[in-house]
């Protein structure tokens, strides 16, 4: 089960990693960031997933039922922290025999925190995506004496085939909502777009957008960049129309593009594995805080001149056998599941000791599970009548 539209599409492509054989069943839990009918459209589309029905938006209590009825043998919690942490320590808490529970991070995850350890403690099993992650990740994991273990995965677009190489005729940027914060640094991107439209007539640049103004995604979005472009159209700083904005699949966008810019979207990846030539835009910083440290070293860093210019690059072999591209021979979460699936039928799954305990955090855990049993409209409501449950959900971004 998914609660975002990054996660829903994660969980699509890691399903399709399971051996045939093997039956899965998606679901999207209802919380105030559930994604709109297209972004579910667009989160499937190119997995097994996305060739039957559409996964339902169900409730929390609804899950609990499914899982008494079917009876699963593991659970993919594929969800922000909270809601993993509520959904393990509480929803599906007692449920006998008790499911494998799985969880993980859906892109880029360097630098490795604690916080995506803490409120994943009460799971089997940790999906991550490269050996950096695991020997990070592992080593907190360790430190922090959790019980749960790693498991190594390809991130799954990462096969998806469908990018012609660069042979196209898209420039696609891709935004991310947490990255740049700043509205003037978010307007000085829409700039050197528009100057390289200007400048290449045949080139169609193209703002690939996460989500539409009215809908939700992951993390807030405080200023959107086509909210932005009509602020710079009309004021003339940019001809409209010399920039189109999209939304739909990444891998769709791909496979007509001629390059890939971003400042820390893990469709940079996605970009690289279709041989796509890219910029890591470096203007606004290289750290943790800006989710683009992983890019060091791999010679896809560059400024908003270079794009402006069109010079876009490959990165290192090196970088791509550290991260994110090992040998799929490597990969060793299915086996790891399978073992841990064994173990449950025989009834010697080992309890798994959760990292987050004491009464200031079953407090916290009671209200974040109000995200996942009211629906959004009476959420939002109440959110505004709480400043203590609006301080937490800032928290949790």
């Amino acid at each position: 089960m998914a609660d975002s539209d990054s996660y829903l599409k994660w969980a699509a492509g890691l399903l399709d990693q399971l051996p045939a054989g093997w039956t899965s069943t998606l679901a999207v839990v209802r919380t105030p960031i559930v994604p709109s009918p297209a972004q579910i459209t667009a989160a499937v589309s190119g997995t097994r997933s996305g060739a039957a029905e559409p996964p339902a938006v169900v409730s929390a209590r609804a899950l609990r039922r499914i899982a008494e009825r079917d009876r699963p043998d593991a659970i993919l919690l594929a969800c922000t922290g909270p809601v993993v942490d509520v959904l393990a320590g509480d929803v599906f808490a007692g449920l006998s025999p008790r499911p494998v529970l799985v969880s993980g991070l859906p892109g880029i995850s360097i630098p490795a925190t604690e916080k995506a350890w803490l409120y994943r403690g009460a799971c089997d099993l940790f999906v991550v995506h490269s050996g950096r992650e695991v020997e990070e990740f592992g080593r907190i994991g360790r430190e922090l004496g959790a019980t749960g273990s790693m498991a190594l995965a390809r991130l799954p677009y990462l096969d998806h085939r469908t990018a012609g190489g660069g042979t196209g005729d898209r420039l696609v940027f891709a935004t991310q909502a947490k990255v740049p914060k700043r509205r003037e640094d978010r307007e000085s991107i829409l700039l050197a777009l528009a100057r390289l439209a200007e400048a290449r007539p045949g080139l169609d640049v193209v703002v690939k957008l996460r989500a539409l103004e009215n809908e939700r995604q992951t993390h807030n979005e405080r200023y959107h960049y086509e909210r932005l472009w009509r602020s710079l159209a009309e004021s003339g700083a940019v001809r409209p129309g010399s920039v189109r904005f999209a939304a739909g699949a990444m891998h769709e966008h791909l496979a007509a593009a001629a390059g890939f810019v971003t400042v820390s979207s893990t469709a940079a990846l996605e970009a690289i594995a279709g041989r796509v030539p890219l910029l890591v835009l470096s203007d606004f910083g290289v750290s943790a805080e800006m989710i683009n440290l992983v890019f060091e070293d791999s010679g896809c860093l560059g400024t908003l001149e270079d794009l402006a210019r069109g010079d876009l690059r490959h990165p290192t072999a090196a970088w791509c056998d550290a991260n994110y591209f090992h040998d799929p021979a490597t990969s060793d979460w299915v086996a790891r599941l399978g073992s841990l699936i064994a173990e449950a039928r025989a009834g010697r799954l080992a309890p798994v000791r959760p990292l987050l305990t004491g009464p200031e955090h079953a407090a916290a855990r009671r209200r974040a599970r109000l995200r996942v049993e009211v629906p959004p409209n009476v959420l939002r409501a109440g959110y505004r009548a709480s400043r203590r449950v609006r301080r937490y959900l800032k928290a949790l971004g």
